[in-house]
């Protein structure tokens, strides 16, 4: 029986974690119309409490634009970064075995505990993701920070 609640419990938070990352887009879908397929990619380097360095790619010019107001200090709205995760390593960010899907992307003030780890923590226990460890895959680092947008590989 616990099981099952646990498993209940994850499905949920999982629900939950996707209504809030795709919320923002949909959104910007309804008042631009399509999202804009000509965006350049931007990336930009994030730390966490660790001080680990990991790099995001972002394709939607909203969260873009978003991420530059950050890095230049224009905001402190939504400062933390949240996604799903893909387990392998990007050519942008080789260092670490997994990476964002771009299109997941997202930023937030507040987030439900079941998405929080660090980057190593998230490396060290990657096997794990996706189950009771980052249901859904989704990543939501408590301390993420944005430090700098850096160039494209």
């Amino acid at each position: 029986m616990r099981h099952l609640v646990t498993k209940a419990a994850s499905l949920a938070a999982v629900a939950m974690l996707a209504f809030t990352a795709a919320q923002p887009a949909q959104a910007t879908q309804g008042r631009e119309g399509a999202r804009d397929a000509a965006v350049a990619p931007a990336y930009f380097e994030m730390t966490d409490v660790t001080r680990s360095t990991f790099v995001v790619k972002l394709v939607e010019e909203r969260q873009i634009n978003h991420a530059r107001d950050l890095v230049n200090g224009v905001t402190t709205d939504e400062p933390h970064v949240v996604g799903r995760i893909v387990k392998r390593s990007a050519e942008y960010n080789a260092r670490w075995n997994f990476h964002y899907d771009p299109q997941t992307v997202s930023f937030f003030n507040y987030a439900i505990e079941v998405c929080d780890a660090t980057v190593p923590y998230v490396e060290d226990h990657l096997d794990e993701a996706g189950g009771a460890f980052l249901p859904g895959s989704y990543f939501c680092p408590w301390t993420s920070t944005l430090v700098r947008e850096v160039p494209a590989p």
